[in-house]
């Protein structure tokens, strides 16, 4: 089992597109990136804490690798956009990767540069995406640095779209990602 940690706006929008992706077995919300200890949803929706919302994604990456993680991630939010994506703005929303390891680290490095140089943002401007390099104790909140730890949201987020399919948000911004990931990923996506 392998651990990453994603950011590209509202984490409803990630958590309810990664837990349709085969080999994924569990997401959960949370907030990473700041300067504050256990953030709560209302302190970082105000943008003064620096934390971004964030996913963690544990999968088997023998059922599917890193590489295709990322595709889904990029294909599913607009990392040209600094701190908003779409209506939702502040630097909660920033497009961030927590890569967890050396590894992951720079595939994902060697995966934005590829996306650069092949111009498939080209039209809307270079990739701002943050990029970070993150260890387990990091995730287990055994890091000398608050901005390195993962804050699990509070529980009313989680499964968020599941429990509010109908709420104007979810019908709005979470179920396009999802029906877009749906249809980009036949052959990842359940």
């Amino acid at each position: 089992m392998e651990t990453t940690i994603f950011g590209g706006g509202c984490f409803w929008c990630l958590e309810a597109v990664f837990l349709r992706v085969k080999g994924v077995k569990a997401v959960q919300s949370g907030y990473m990136g700041g300067d504050m200890a256990r953030p709560s949803y209302e302190r970082v929706c105000s943008g003064q804490t620096g934390h971004a919302e964030v996913v963690r994604i544990d999968f088997d990456p023998q059922v599917i690798g890193f590489e295709s993680l990322l595709e889904i991630f990029f294909a599913i939010h607009d990392p040209t956009t600094l701190n908003r994506q779409g209506h939702d703005v502040g630097t909660q929303y920033r497009s961030a990767i927590f890569a967890v390891g050396a590894a992951q680290h720079a595939q994902a490095q060697s995966f934005i540069q590829g996306l650069s140089e092949s111009g498939a943002y080209k039209e809307r401007g270079p990739i701002v995406t943050d990029l970070h390099q993150v260890t387990h104790d990091d995730l287990m909140g055994r890091s000398e640095s608050v901005s390195k730890t993962f804050w699990p949201a509070e529980a009313e987020h989680y499964n968020y779209f599941e429990r509010n399919p109908y709420q104007g948000y979810c019908m709005a911004v979470v179920l396009p990602k999802v029906e877009k990931a749906a249809r980009l990923f036949t052959d990842k996506v359940f």
